[in-house]
């Protein structure tokens, strides 16, 4: 049954997407204005936006250090896996702010970059 109706919807849409609807060349040129009116990208926000990500990696890297990640994610990581049987699991909100934080800037960064690379 399932195999049939994925048979009938890929022949729906395969159909559907053969159709062409003609508009006298009305999307073509609905494209041209939106390219057009996409203001072009100076050379400092482009350097800018090539270098955010690596520098966002690399204070994450840096507050790792400092802060001596490693031993809170050893300390959190055997307390997980010792209560896990008893309790529920529990969050810590600094640690989830942190790498939400850090998510955050490489998030901002790469919203950057798509939208260069739309011009």
């Amino acid at each position: 049954m399932m195999e049939d109706n994925e048979r009938l919807l890929q022949q729906f849409f395969s159909e559907a997407a053969s159709q062409q609807i003609a508009d006298d060349g009305f999307t073509e040129r609905v494209m041209q204005r939106i390219e057009a009116t996409q203001p072009s990208l100076s050379p400092q926000t482009s350097m800018f936006t090539r270098l955010w990500t690596p520098f966002c990696i690399t204070v994450f890297v840096v507050l790792f250090i400092v802060f001596r990640g490693w031993e809170l994610l050893a300390v959190h990581f055997e307390v997980m896996l010792r209560t896990l049987s008893t309790q529920s699991f529990s969050v810590n909100l600094l640690a989830a702010a942190v790498i939400l934080f850090g998510l955050l800037f490489v998030g901002v960064g790469e919203v950057i970059s798509s939208e260069t690379v739309r011009k």
